[in-house]
């Protein structure tokens, strides 16, 4: 069913939001104030707004108001991986990283059952927040046998994941958990969210070619500047 005075006012919305009337992070006029803007009926606003946000155009914020969504910073299948520093290089950011903390500690029984196979009495433990412009957009836990890092310095401005093929070890793959996170107290505070913005958390077990882990990493993205996808494919059943 054709709605023609919704869209033109959906196409009204996005040419404003395009052409920077209202830019990222703006608040929308109210559903009474852009009836009255564009003599139209609040419920046809209502209507507009709704199919916006399901676009991903506008976001609501329950007794806020509508604000314009922030482009994310990069948007990619998850069964890609990247690290965090090509991520936002494929951003068209450059690429930072703030040091929170680097440690070497001994190892427990559960750690030595996560990297299993390795031969290892402590772990490098890395605390780290990533910065895309000079902006906090990923804050980044990351835990791997020692002996896989043995020259690493917490000055090293490279992705963990160079730093590591310079070791001879090249990530193949990783098994990802994802998980979506309200306001964190301290993380979103880290990261400079508003109580508003979420985070995404992926867990990731990384792995060589010979299916040994190497890196166990958790990393928490902005909702706002990072967005992921996957694609999903029907298996074909034996009878087709």
């Amino acid at each position: 069913m054709e709605h023609p005075l919704r869209n033109k006012i959906i196409e009204r919305v996005k040419k404003d939001i395009e052409s920077g009337v209202y830019k990222e992070g703006d608040k929308l006029p109210s559903e009474f104030e852009l009836a009255k803007q564009l003599e139209v009926s609040r419920s046809t606003i209502r209507e507009a707004l709704q199919f916006l946000e399901e676009e991903g155009f506008v976001v609501k914020r329950h007794g806020v108001g509508t604000f314009v969504h922030s482009k994310p910073l990069f948007s990619s299948g998850i069964e890609e991986l990247y690290s965090v520093t090509d991520m936002i290089v494929k951003g068209n950011k450059t690429p930072g990283t703030i040091f929170l903390s680097s440690i070497e500690i001994e190892a427990l029984e559960e750690d030595a059952l996560q990297f299993t196979g390795c031969s290892f009495d402590n772990l490098i433990v890395m605390e780290r927040v990533r910065t895309a412009n000079g902006e906090p957009v990923a804050y980044c836990i990351d835990r791997a046998p020692a002996p896989y890092l043995p020259n690493f310095s917490v000055h090293a401005t490279k992705s963990i994941y160079e730093i590591l093929e310079e070791e001879g070890r090249t990530i193949s793959y990783a098994i990802t958990h994802i998980e979506p996170v309200g306001f964190h107290e301290e993380i979103s505070t880290i990261l400079q969210c508003d109580p508003s913005t979420s985070l995404l958390l992926l867990k990731q077990m990384h792995y060589d070619d010979h299916d040994r882990p190497i890196l166990y990493s958790l990393n928490y993205f902005r909702a706002d500047k990072f967005k992921f996808h996957v694609v999903r494919k029907r298996k074909k059943s034996s009878e087709e």
